[in-house]
């Protein structure tokens, strides 16, 4: 059954890491990917989570998703949401527009097995409205850009779109995935996020990663 698949905006060209990025590729060829730098192990995960500012969440006031333009173009043709697509699949097959037209996708959060595009989401780790309240806020527009589309760290994953919806913006206090087995990967994966931009986490949130962090 087919479902909704995230809306995409093109931006301006961000600028990528060389590290994320091969030789050019010849025109209607798409760009092969290196996956991105697991998240830290369980050790060093607590250790960051303890590092991590603990404050209660701020406002929303003033926040849209325009806030934190995406998807931004990576390559080419490529913007992030396909460059994600193609690298978290199996046997992606993409047109000169580097869309994804098939392949095999497996959902981190739940277990499920995909293979049309519509059945998926690309989902921030952190939330955009999360890392609002979290201070992000307080960003520029470069530096929410960047977060947005940040293929350097554990911040993008492709799952279930209909598990995406049912996250929304919520974090682990009030969500988590429904695979158990997960459940370290991504408070190891959240706690990273939220590290590297010096964002805030309340007591509610710290204890509930603690809690999925001692089953790695």
């Amino acid at each position: 059954m087919h479902r909704r698949s995230v809306a995409r905006t093109l931006i301006a060209a961000l600028p990528v890491s060389a590290a994320l990025l091969v030789a050019p590729a010849a025109a209607q060829t798409p760009p092969r990917v290196v996956l991105p730098p697991p998240p830290p192990d369980g050790a060093i995960a607590r250790v960051h989570l303890g590092e991590i500012r603990t404050a209660p969440e701020g406002s929303m006031e003033g926040y849209s998703r325009e806030q934190f333009p995406h998807w931004a173009t990576v390559q080419g043709t490529c913007d992030t949401r396909e460059w994600v697509l193609r690298r978290d699949g199996q046997d992606v097959v993409t047109d000169s527009a580097c869309r994804a037209t098939s392949g095999r996708w497996e959902s981190p959060y739940d277990g499920g097995v995909w293979t049309d595009r519509q059945d998926l989401d690309i989902d921030h780790m952190v939330p955009l409205a999360q890392a609002w309240r979290s201070g992000a806020d307080a960003w520029t527009t470069a530096r929410r850009r960047q977060f947005a589309n940040d293929l350097e760290s554990s911040q993008l994953w492709t799952v279930t779109d209909n598990v995406n919806q049912s996250k929304g913006d919520k974090d682990p206090a009030r969500w988590k995935p429904p695979l158990a087995s997960f459940h370290c990967t991504y408070a190891r994966s959240w706690v990273d996020v939220k590290w590297r931009y010096g964002l805030s986490a309340d007591e509610a949130e710290k204890r509930a990663l603690t809690d999925m962090l001692a089953t790695c």
